[in-house]
């Protein structure tokens, strides 16, 4: 009885998942993500670099300076239920930190290039690229939503090398053959493309085909 009561828990608990921001441009990215694993009931463990915040501050006007306030400002309700769970990026001692700590993996979005650059060289010195860095040594999913233009060589090769190692790149670059009517929509379709590789199904975006077959465009529902 005790071990079926203990897979009924583990059945019943929500799935987890890694969300970074860094400091590249394109922090929307990060937060609509959030907003669609909450809304679907995963438990979303954030972290965020200093030059995310920064980058949060200057594109989205988040009040930064009481960051943990901030959070629970957006993201109240979820934080009082323990469905969002911040971790500092200096907690290198968090849960996200240890590979025994099961998640189905994590998402970088966006991806700075120096974030990128150091977990293809192994450089796991903050919680960011620890957390990383564990995704791979345990062979879970690790997706990279970069966001530069142009790309230099060494750009290049870093992603190169992730890649061959199994690592997702979904680079923040929109698409037009859907008609995209607004800046919301644009952000949903590269979220929608980051689930997709997730394998979490969802309807962010009209694919390609459906108004063939009869399809509408889906209803967003973005809160304010």
């Amino acid at each position: 009885m005790v071990g079926a009561e203990m897979s009924l828990e583990r059945a019943a608990r929500p799935s987890r998942w890694v969300v970074g921001i860094t400091g590249a441009s394109g922090s929307v990215y990060g937060i609509r993500l959030i907003e669609v694993l909450l809304d679907m009931g995963h438990q979303v463990h954030l972290v965020v670099t200093e030059a995310g915040w920064r980058v949060l501050k200057e594109e989205l006007g988040w009040e930064t300076a009481r960051r943990s306030a901030a959070i629970e400002s957006r993201f109240g309700e979820a934080v009082a239920g323990g469905m969002l769970i911040f971790h500092p990026n200096a907690d290198i001692g968090a849960s996200i930190a240890s590979g025994s700590f099961r998640v189905q993996g994590m998402v970088i979005a966006p991806c700075s290039m120096g974030t990128l650059a150091s977990i293809a060289h192994g450089i796991s010195d903050d919680l960011m690229t620890r957390a990383a860095d564990v995704m791979m040594k345990e062979n879970r999913k690790l997706l990279l939503v970069p966001r530069e233009t142009p790309l230099h060589a060494v750009h290049l090769e870093n992603m190169l090398k992730l890649s061959r190692l199994g690592v997702r790149m979904i680079p923040a670059m929109p698409a037009f053959y859907y008609k995209p009517q607004s800046m919301d929509e644009m952000v949903d379709f590269l979220v929608g493309k980051v689930l997709d590789n997730m394998d979490i199904e969802h309807d962010l975006y009209r694919r390609w085909g459906d108004e063939q077959n009869g399809h509408e465009s889906p209803d967003h529902h973005r809160k304010n």
